[in-house]
Order: C-alpha cells, then sequence, then structure tokens
C-alpha cells in the first residue's frame, strides 16, 4: 500500500507578469525622443495533463511544489519582455483536482492524454510607450506585470472503471478478476490481500469492460475503519457494482448478514448503494452449507430486485451467465461518472478587487488591484499622479469612498501613504 497514493496536496504557483519598461527614445540627431519602453511578458501557465501511464500519486508525496517561470520585463526600443515557460504537471487519468481552501472540484481529469490549464500566468505590464498622449508626450512612469498568488490543491484517484468488485475480505474478489479479465492480481488465502485497486480488462463480443478490484471492506469503513476512506473514493466512477459475498460461509461468517454490512457502509459514501449491482456468490465449489445459503440470501434480496448468480471464481462455474448479465446491464447505464466542475478560481479569490475601511476619520484601501497601481506610480512626477488619480475613478475607488462617507479633504491611506480626499 504504501506504493499506492491516491489522495495528496500540492501547491501551484503560476508566474508573474513581467513590469512594463520606463525608457525613451535616444538616438543621434533626434531631440527629445519619445517613450519606447516595451512591454512586460506574460507569466507561465501551470498545466494539467491526464498521463495514461500513470496509475498513483506517489510521486507527488516526493515534490508537491509547482511553480511556471516568471516574465521577463520589457526594455527600450519597443521591446516586449520573453514569456515565462508554462509548466505541465502529469497526473493519472481520473484525478479529480479540488480547490484546497473550498473543497469544490475545480477540474475532473478523467479523459486520458488531455490537457487543460489549471492557473494561468499574470499579464505583463505594459511599457510606457502606451501613457504617451499629445498632452503628456513624456510619460515618466509605467504599468508592472500580474502578481500571481500560490494557490493549494488536493488531488483525489478516483479509479476509472465500469464494474467495481466490492465486499468483505477474503470472498474471492481478486480470483474472479483473474478469472475473468487479463489482470494478475495477488492472490492468498488470508484478508487484505489486495492493498490497491487492481484494474483488468474483461473483452466480451467485441468490447472493452474495466473491471476494478476494490480492497476488502469491513465494518465502519464509511467512517475510515480498516482501508475504509482510502478506497471507497475508487468505487465512486463505476457504473455497476459487483456484491461479492462467501457464500459457503467457510470463515464462520454470515453471507446475509455481510451483504447488508456492506450494503450500509456503500450507503454511508454517497449514493453507491443506489448504485446498480449484481450479487455473486462466490465459492459454491467449496459444499457445505451453500445450497441452503444460497435459497436465504435469495429470499433476503428479492424485494430489492437485485440479481443473484451463484458462481465459483476458482472452478469458473456459472461465470458465462453472470457476464452475460454484466454486458446486458452495462449497455443501459449511463457513462462513467464526469465530475463536473464547481468553481472558477479567478471567481473565488478576484486578484483585481479592493476593499474600502474606515478606522476612526482615516478610510483605508487596500487589495491587489490597489497594490500594482502603487507600483506602476513615479510620485514625483506630476503627470504619473494625474495617472493615478483617474485610475482611481477608474476603479471606482472614489465612487466606495464617497459611499463609505469620505468627505472632501477626509484623510484616506493606502499602504504607508496618507492622502486627503478630493472628490
Amino acid at each position: 500500500m504504501g506504493n499506492f497514493v491516491d489522495h495528496v496536496r500540492i501547491t501551484c504557483k503560476a508566474g508573474n507578469g513581467g513590469d512594463g519598461a520606463i525608457s525613451f527614445h535616444r538616438e543621434k540627431f533626434v531631440l527629445n525622443g519619445g517613450p519606447d519602453g516595451g512591454d512586460g511578458g506574460n507569466g507561465g501557465d501551470i498545466l494539467v495533463y491526464a498521463d495514461p501511464n500513470m496509475h498513483t500519486l506517489l510521486d507527488f508525496r516526493f515534490k508537491s511544489k509547482y511553480t511556471a517561470g516568471n516574465g521577463v520585463g520589457g526594455s527600450g526600443g519597443r521591446c516586449t519582455g520573453k514569456g515565462g515557460e508554462d509548466l505541465t504537471i502529469h497526473v493519472p487519468a481520473g484525478t479529480v483536482i479540488r480547490d484546497a481552501e473550498s473543497g469544490r472540484v475545480v477540474m475532473d481529469m478523467d479523459e486520458s492524454g488531455r490537457t487543460e490549464i489549471l492557473l494561468r500566468g499574470g499579464r505583463g505590464g505594459w511599457g510606457n510607450m502606451h501613457f504617451a498622449t499629445p498632452t503628456r508626450q513624456a510619460p515618466n512612469f509605467a504599468k508592472p506585470g500580474t502578481r500571481v498568488e500560490p494557490h493549494s490543491f488536493i488531488l483525489e484517484l478516483k479509479t476509472l472503471a465500469d464494474v467495481g468488485l466490492v465486499g468483505y475480505p477474503n470472498v474471492g474478489k481478486s480470483t474472479f478478476l483473474a478469472a475473468v479479465t487479463n489482470a494478475q492480481p495477488r492472490i492468498a488465502n488470508y484478508h487484505f490481500t489486495t492493498l490497491s485497486p487492481n484494474l483488468g480488462i474483461l473483452r466480451r463480443h467485441g468490447k472493452d469492460i474495466v473491471i476494478a478490484d476494490i480492497p476488502g471492506l469491513v465494518e465502519g469503513a464509511s467512517e475510515g475503519v480498516g482501508l475504509g476512506h482510502d478506497f471507497l473514493r475508487h468505487v465512486d466512477r463505476t457504473r455497476l457494482l459487483l456484491h461479492v459475498v462467501d457464500i459457503s460461509g467457510s470463515e464462520y461468517r454470515d453471507p446475509v448478514e455481510d451483504f447488508d454490512q456492506i450494503s450500509h457502509e456503500l450507503s454511508n459514501w454517497g449514493d453507491l448503494a443506489q448504485r446498480p449491482q449484481i450479487l455473486v456468490c462466490n465459492k459454491m465449489d467449496l459444499g457445505g452449507d451453500c445450497r441452503e445459503n444460497l435459497e436465504r440470501i435469495r429470499a433476503h434480496v428479492a424485494p430489492l430486485g437485485i440479481p443473484v448468480f451463484s458462481i465459483s471464481a476458482f472452478t469458473h462455474q456459472g461465470l458465462d451467465a453472470l457476464l452475460d448479465c454484466v454486458e446486458t446491464m452495462l449497455a443501459t447505464l449511463p457513462p462513467i461518472v464526469h465530475y463536473e466542475a464547481e468553481t472558477v478560481l479567478e471567481e473565488v479569490r478576484d486578484p483585481n478587487g479592493f476593499t474600502v475601511n474606515r478606522t476612526g476619520d482615516v478610510f483605508v484601501v487596500e487589495g491587489g488591484s490597489i497594490d500594482r497601481l502603487v507600483e506602476s506610480v513615479n510620485f514625483e512626477d506630476e503627470e504619473s499622479l494625474a495617472w493615478f488619480h483617474r485610475s482611481l475613478r477608474r476603479m471606482h475607488v472614489i465612487d466606495e469612498l464617497r459611499a463609505r462617507g469620505a468627505k472632501e479633504g477626509s484623510t484616506v491611506r493606502i499602504q504607508d501613504m496618507e492622502f486627503d480626499f478630493v472628490d
């Protein structure tokens, strides 16, 4: 189990945008050349690739922080800075990515070979050539690149399979998987032989059916007992459940009680109890109380309308009839569950917002957009100060100050600077 990791936390940061340049054209015999500061390059994006060759999130246990390249600042001669390099993170197909703060789904990488943008890099800032006007011919200021904050994510691997095998440990799920697919799971006569989900492909009548052997559940699994939460998540995507019981009672267990207990655990984990299922009564070759137990469990599940099949995975008895039923049911069921995005990070954490708070007689203006605006201003230049005030109006900061009660001459604090409010 140490090599199978299906739940990790990582931190990602897209690249910052490069700063715009403050530069003026210099050339022999050219007097008072105009502004020619170039734009900064865009920061690199964080991309996610669903790698068909990955089957676990183990790599993220050794590296959990990922950073894309920053954009390069602009330069004179209207030269734009180089963009930052993108960073691609490889994850197994079936990985669900959640925002670590809210727990909401950001994206579902359930399509092998697909690439998506997780975080966008910051935009490069404008050089001073963009701020030239007929009345402001030598702007001595430029716009800084957008700074990007790091974000934390939870990666959850949810196995992509059509059919999931569930049941108590040592009821023969691995033996069944080996009998009907090309998988070679570890098989032994003791509990928890299977410590990670095993996948096998059943090819039947020209169609491939993916079957997942989910590690044995026990009472209290939905609360985390045994392997509990570690592997119940792998049943989430399955379209059909094969509920396997030991009909022989070879370990002095009652198959009817086992069925009820596992059904209870499934009902406590989302809507798994309502997932279509087939009851598979395994180990019919062991004799003993098999026939009596089979009749009892048939009568027990009859009101639920669950198909019941008696088999022996060891001798292959009854497998054809069971697999025919599996194929027929799958043809009528919807595709594997896809988790729709529940949030857009830009909406959760708006880097361009600002707040106005009143502390006594002082109005404090804060926010990412305000910080970047201040970075772009040359407070020793009158034209730059005029542009700063116009920008505050354009961003509706002045309107918000007025709505909060600011009057002509009121004190406004931005970072470590204080100004008189001018309406």
